[in-house]
Protein backbone atom coordinates (compact mmCIF):
# COMPACT_ATOMS: atom_id res chain seq x y z
CA UNK A 1 0.00 0.00 0.00
CA UNK A 2 1.45 3.35 -0.95
CA UNK A 3 0.07 6.53 0.55
CA UNK A 4 -0.44 8.58 -2.13
CA UNK A 5 -2.13 11.75 -1.46
CA UNK A 6 -0.71 12.15 2.15
CA UNK A 7 -2.18 15.03 4.44
CA UNK A 8 -3.63 17.34 2.48
CA UNK A 9 -5.87 20.24 3.00
CA UNK A 10 -7.38 22.95 1.81
CA UNK A 11 -10.90 24.62 1.46
CA UNK A 12 -12.35 26.35 -2.15
CA UNK A 13 -14.22 29.02 -1.21
CA UNK A 14 -17.35 30.42 -2.83
CA UNK A 15 -17.44 32.16 -6.29
CA UNK A 16 -13.35 31.38 -6.16
CA UNK A 17 -10.45 29.48 -8.12
CA UNK A 18 -8.13 27.73 -6.05
CA UNK A 19 -5.12 26.30 -8.15
CA UNK A 20 -3.28 23.12 -7.38
CA UNK A 21 0.28 23.14 -8.80
CA UNK A 22 3.21 21.06 -8.88
CA UNK A 23 5.34 18.29 -10.90
CA UNK A 24 4.40 15.34 -12.73
CA UNK A 25 3.30 12.96 -10.20
CA UNK A 26 2.60 15.30 -7.32
CA UNK A 27 -0.60 14.13 -6.81
CA UNK A 28 -2.33 17.00 -8.38
CA UNK A 29 -5.33 14.97 -10.22
CA UNK A 30 -5.50 11.87 -8.00
CA UNK A 31 -6.68 15.00 -5.40
CA UNK A 32 -9.51 16.47 -7.70
CA UNK A 33 -10.42 13.00 -8.71
CA UNK A 34 -11.17 11.67 -5.14
CA UNK A 35 -13.50 14.78 -4.64
CA UNK A 36 -15.91 13.06 -7.12
CA UNK A 37 -15.15 9.42 -6.38
CA UNK A 38 -13.10 8.85 -9.59
CA UNK A 39 -10.72 6.67 -7.80
CA UNK A 40 -8.75 3.56 -9.44
CA UNK A 41 -9.83 0.09 -8.19
CA UNK A 42 -7.95 -0.75 -4.71
CA UNK A 43 -8.08 3.06 -3.89
CA UNK A 44 -9.53 4.26 -0.71
CA UNK A 45 -9.64 7.87 0.91
CA UNK A 46 -9.48 8.60 5.03
CA UNK A 47 -9.91 11.83 6.48
CA UNK A 48 -12.53 14.17 5.79
CA UNK A 49 -14.20 15.62 2.13
CA UNK A 50 -16.99 18.12 2.87
CA UNK A 51 -19.11 19.63 0.60
CA UNK A 52 -21.53 22.63 1.75
CA UNK A 53 -21.36 20.85 5.38
CA UNK A 54 -22.43 17.39 3.84
CA UNK A 55 -19.88 14.29 4.44
CA UNK A 56 -18.77 12.97 1.08
CA UNK A 57 -16.92 9.88 2.59
CA UNK A 58 -19.46 8.70 4.25
CA UNK A 59 -22.30 9.52 1.35
CA UNK A 60 -23.93 6.83 -0.72
CA UNK A 61 -23.35 6.18 -3.99
CA UNK A 62 -26.73 6.95 -5.31
CA UNK A 63 -26.09 10.15 -3.49
CA UNK A 64 -22.16 10.54 -5.18
CA UNK A 65 -24.28 9.99 -8.40
CA UNK A 66 -26.51 13.20 -7.67
CA UNK A 67 -23.50 15.49 -7.10
CA UNK A 68 -21.83 14.70 -10.06
CA UNK A 69 -22.38 17.18 -12.47
CA UNK A 70 -25.05 18.87 -11.10
CA UNK A 71 -23.32 19.84 -8.48
CA UNK A 72 -19.69 19.58 -8.69
CA UNK A 73 -18.61 18.89 -12.40
CA UNK A 74 -15.31 17.75 -13.73
CA UNK A 75 -13.44 19.68 -17.32
CA UNK A 76 -10.66 16.09 -18.16
CA UNK A 77 -7.49 17.00 -19.48
CA UNK A 78 -7.69 15.32 -22.33
CA UNK A 79 -10.79 16.28 -24.41
CA UNK A 80 -10.43 13.43 -27.16
CA UNK A 81 -10.32 10.92 -24.65
CA UNK A 82 -13.58 12.26 -22.79
CA UNK A 83 -15.54 12.73 -25.53
CA UNK A 84 -17.48 9.37 -27.07
CA UNK A 85 -16.22 9.07 -30.71
CA UNK A 86 -19.10 7.16 -31.86
CA UNK A 87 -21.50 10.24 -30.29
CA UNK A 88 -22.71 13.03 -31.43
CA UNK A 89 -21.17 16.70 -29.44
CA UNK A 90 -25.09 17.57 -29.38
CA UNK A 91 -26.26 14.25 -27.92
CA UNK A 92 -23.10 14.33 -25.38
CA UNK A 93 -23.70 17.92 -24.20
CA UNK A 94 -27.09 16.93 -23.48
CA UNK A 95 -26.92 13.92 -22.00
CA UNK A 96 -27.48 14.83 -18.48
CA UNK A 97 -30.24 17.48 -19.66
CA UNK A 98 -32.32 13.81 -20.80
CA UNK A 99 -31.33 12.30 -17.36
CA UNK A 100 -33.07 15.34 -15.67
CA UNK A 101 -36.37 14.83 -17.54
CA UNK A 102 -36.47 17.39 -20.00
CA UNK A 103 -38.21 17.56 -23.34
CA UNK A 104 -36.70 17.21 -26.23
CA UNK A 105 -37.32 20.53 -27.82
CA UNK A 106 -35.83 22.00 -24.24
CA UNK A 107 -32.68 20.18 -24.39
CA UNK A 108 -31.97 21.39 -27.91
CA UNK A 109 -32.33 24.74 -27.39
CA UNK A 110 -29.85 24.37 -24.13
CA UNK A 111 -27.44 22.37 -25.68
CA UNK A 112 -27.59 25.62 -28.31
CA UNK A 113 -26.80 27.82 -26.00
CA UNK A 114 -24.61 26.03 -24.07
CA UNK A 115 -22.17 26.25 -26.82
CA UNK A 116 -22.39 29.43 -27.89
CA UNK A 117 -21.49 30.23 -24.25
CA UNK A 118 -18.43 27.55 -24.51
CA UNK A 119 -17.75 29.63 -27.76
CA UNK A 120 -18.40 27.06 -30.53
CA UNK A 121 -19.35 29.01 -33.93
CA UNK A 122 -22.71 28.14 -35.59
CA UNK A 123 -23.20 26.15 -32.89
CA UNK A 124 -26.86 25.10 -33.89
CA UNK A 125 -25.52 23.34 -37.32
CA UNK A 126 -22.72 21.79 -34.68
CA UNK A 127 -25.12 19.36 -32.95
CA UNK A 128 -24.93 16.79 -35.35
CA UNK A 129 -20.98 16.75 -35.83
CA UNK A 130 -18.58 14.12 -34.32
CA UNK A 131 -15.45 14.93 -32.32
CA UNK A 132 -13.14 13.95 -34.60
CA UNK A 133 -14.52 16.62 -36.87
CA UNK A 134 -13.51 19.00 -34.18
CA UNK A 135 -9.72 20.83 -33.58
CA UNK A 136 -8.35 20.39 -30.27
CA UNK A 137 -9.69 23.94 -29.06
CA UNK A 138 -13.07 23.30 -30.14
CA UNK A 139 -13.01 19.51 -28.95
CA UNK A 140 -12.06 21.57 -25.40
CA UNK A 141 -14.66 24.07 -25.65
CA UNK A 142 -17.33 20.51 -25.80
CA UNK A 143 -15.73 19.54 -23.00
CA UNK A 144 -16.88 22.98 -20.87
CA UNK A 145 -20.24 22.82 -22.36
CA UNK A 146 -20.86 19.14 -20.98
CA UNK A 147 -19.86 20.11 -17.79
CA UNK A 148 -21.72 23.32 -17.20
CA UNK A 149 -24.89 21.15 -18.64
CA UNK A 150 -25.86 20.66 -15.06
CA UNK A 151 -25.66 24.10 -13.45
CA UNK A 152 -22.84 23.02 -10.96
CA UNK A 153 -21.30 25.13 -8.55
CA UNK A 154 -17.64 23.85 -8.61
CA UNK A 155 -16.10 23.37 -11.68
CA UNK A 156 -13.01 20.68 -11.41
CA UNK A 157 -10.49 21.56 -14.51
CA UNK A 158 -7.71 19.21 -14.99
CA UNK A 159 -5.05 20.61 -16.89
CA UNK A 160 -7.40 21.87 -19.70
CA UNK A 161 -4.91 23.76 -21.81
CA UNK A 162 -2.14 21.33 -21.67
CA UNK A 163 -2.70 20.16 -25.07
CA UNK A 164 -3.56 22.83 -26.93
CA UNK A 165 -1.66 25.39 -28.53
CA UNK A 166 -0.73 28.49 -26.46
CA UNK A 167 -2.85 31.13 -28.67
CA UNK A 168 -5.43 28.27 -27.84
CA UNK A 169 -4.97 28.26 -24.11
CA UNK A 170 -5.12 31.97 -24.06
CA UNK A 171 -8.36 32.01 -25.80
CA UNK A 172 -9.13 29.09 -22.99
CA UNK A 173 -8.12 30.26 -19.71
CA UNK A 174 -10.43 33.68 -20.70
CA UNK A 175 -13.33 31.76 -21.66
CA UNK A 176 -13.04 29.55 -18.23
CA UNK A 177 -12.32 33.28 -15.90
CA UNK A 178 -15.41 34.64 -17.95
CA UNK A 179 -17.78 31.60 -17.03
CA UNK A 180 -16.48 31.26 -13.53
CA UNK A 181 -16.90 35.32 -12.65
CA UNK A 182 -20.08 35.49 -14.40
CA UNK A 183 -21.90 32.40 -13.02
CA UNK A 184 -20.21 32.59 -9.46
CA UNK A 185 -18.50 29.34 -9.47
CA UNK A 186 -15.91 27.69 -7.42
CA UNK A 187 -13.65 26.94 -9.34
CA UNK A 188 -10.68 24.21 -8.82
CA UNK A 189 -7.49 24.31 -11.57
CA UNK A 190 -5.52 21.88 -11.84
CA UNK A 191 -1.96 22.74 -13.91
CA UNK A 192 1.78 22.65 -13.87
CA UNK A 193 2.06 25.72 -15.01
CA UNK A 194 2.68 28.74 -13.02
CA UNK A 195 1.84 31.85 -15.68
CA UNK A 196 -1.92 30.07 -15.96
CA UNK A 197 -2.23 30.24 -12.00
CA UNK A 198 -0.82 33.55 -11.80
CA UNK A 199 -4.24 34.91 -14.43
CA UNK A 200 -6.70 32.68 -13.29
CA UNK A 201 -6.51 31.73 -9.44
CA UNK A 202 -7.03 33.73 -6.79
CA UNK A 203 -5.37 31.08 -4.23
CA UNK A 204 -2.65 28.43 -4.91
CA UNK A 205 -1.88 25.15 -3.26
CA UNK A 206 1.56 24.15 -3.92
CA UNK A 207 1.63 19.94 -4.36
CA UNK A 208 4.69 18.19 -4.15
CA UNK A 209 5.19 14.45 -3.51
CA UNK A 210 1.46 13.94 -2.69
CA UNK A 211 1.88 17.19 0.36
CA UNK A 212 0.92 20.47 0.19
CA UNK A 213 3.90 21.91 0.50
CA UNK A 214 2.73 25.85 0.14
CA UNK A 215 -0.75 27.24 0.02
CA UNK A 216 -2.00 30.96 0.58
CA UNK A 217 -3.25 34.16 -1.90
CA UNK A 218 -1.85 33.38 -5.33
CA UNK A 219 -0.21 36.88 -6.01
CA UNK A 220 1.67 36.91 -2.49
CA UNK A 221 2.99 32.42 -2.98
CA UNK A 222 4.54 33.43 -6.22
CA UNK A 223 5.91 36.73 -5.73
CA UNK A 224 7.23 35.90 -1.97
CA UNK A 225 7.99 32.25 -2.13
CA UNK A 226 7.73 30.60 1.47
CA UNK A 227 9.39 27.03 0.37
CA UNK A 228 12.32 26.17 -1.29
CA UNK A 229 10.39 24.37 -4.02
CA UNK A 230 8.00 27.16 -4.80
CA UNK A 231 10.90 29.39 -5.08
CA UNK A 232 12.57 26.61 -7.79
CA UNK A 233 9.78 26.44 -9.64
CA UNK A 234 9.18 30.24 -9.57
CA UNK A 235 12.33 30.60 -10.97
CA UNK A 236 12.58 27.96 -13.36
CA UNK A 237 10.12 29.51 -15.71
CA UNK A 238 11.80 31.54 -18.67
CA UNK A 239 11.90 35.15 -19.26
CA UNK A 240 10.17 35.95 -22.59
CA UNK A 241 12.82 37.67 -23.82
CA UNK A 242 15.56 35.07 -22.12
CA UNK A 243 18.38 33.22 -24.92
CA UNK A 244 17.94 30.09 -22.60
CA UNK A 245 15.16 27.51 -22.43
CA UNK A 246 15.53 27.47 -18.50
CA UNK A 247 17.25 30.80 -16.62
CA UNK A 248 17.34 28.37 -13.43
CA UNK A 249 16.33 24.59 -13.69
CA UNK A 250 15.08 22.66 -11.22
CA UNK A 251 17.39 20.14 -10.43
CA UNK A 252 17.32 16.45 -9.66
CA UNK A 253 13.79 14.08 -10.40
CA UNK A 254 10.64 14.56 -8.25
CA UNK A 255 9.87 12.47 -5.89
CA UNK A 256 6.66 10.22 -5.92
CA UNK A 257 4.54 9.13 -3.38
CA UNK A 258 6.22 5.61 -4.17
CA UNK A 259 9.74 6.99 -3.20
CA UNK A 260 9.06 9.54 -1.15
CA UNK A 261 12.23 10.17 0.99
CA UNK A 262 12.12 10.39 4.86
CA UNK A 263 11.97 13.71 6.42
CA UNK A 264 10.72 16.85 4.23
CA UNK A 265 10.32 14.90 0.63
CA UNK A 266 12.32 17.59 -1.03
CA UNK A 267 15.15 17.92 0.59
CA UNK A 268 17.33 15.81 -1.77
CA UNK A 269 16.64 18.68 -4.20
CA UNK A 270 16.62 21.72 -1.82
CA UNK A 271 19.86 24.16 -1.84
CA UNK A 272 18.64 24.86 2.22
CA UNK A 273 18.52 21.27 3.14
CA UNK A 274 19.98 20.92 6.67
CA UNK A 275 20.31 17.26 9.23
CA UNK A 276 16.93 18.35 10.40
CA UNK A 277 15.32 17.79 7.04
CA UNK A 278 16.52 15.02 6.73
CA UNK A 279 14.95 13.07 9.32
CA UNK A 280 11.92 15.07 10.73
CA UNK A 281 9.28 16.01 8.03
CA UNK A 282 7.79 19.36 8.36
CA UNK A 283 4.17 20.27 9.59
CA UNK A 284 1.99 22.87 7.23
CA UNK A 285 1.98 26.09 9.68
CA UNK A 286 0.70 29.36 9.33
CA UNK A 287 3.77 31.68 8.82
CA UNK A 288 1.94 35.14 7.61
CA UNK A 289 -1.78 35.79 7.74
CA UNK A 290 -3.76 33.30 5.04
CA UNK A 291 0.40 31.85 4.34
CA UNK A 292 0.93 28.43 5.06
CA UNK A 293 3.94 25.85 4.23
CA UNK A 294 5.57 22.88 5.51
CA UNK A 295 9.53 24.03 5.53
CA UNK A 296 11.10 24.23 8.74
CA UNK A 297 12.93 27.47 7.83
CA UNK A 298 9.99 29.29 6.32
CA UNK A 299 10.91 32.64 7.51
CA UNK A 300 14.47 32.24 5.82
CA UNK A 301 12.85 31.47 2.83
CA UNK A 302 10.29 34.38 3.10
CA UNK A 303 12.21 36.70 4.20
CA UNK A 304 15.41 35.75 1.66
Amino acid sequence: MVRVVDEVSFDVPSATTVGLIGESGSGKTMTANALIGLLPDGATVSGSLAWRGEELLTATSSRRRELRGHEIAMIFQDPLAALNPTQTIGRQVGEILRRSGQSRSAVRERVIELLDRAGIPSPAEKLGSFPHEFSGGMRQRAVIAMALAGSPSLLLADEPTTALDVTVQARILRLLRSIQEDAGLSMLLVSHDLRVMAHVAHQVVVMYAGRVAERGATSDVLRRPAHPYTRALVDSVPAVRTKTALAHPLPGTPATPANRPAGCAFHPRCPLARERCRSEQPSLREVAPGRWTACHFAEEVLHA
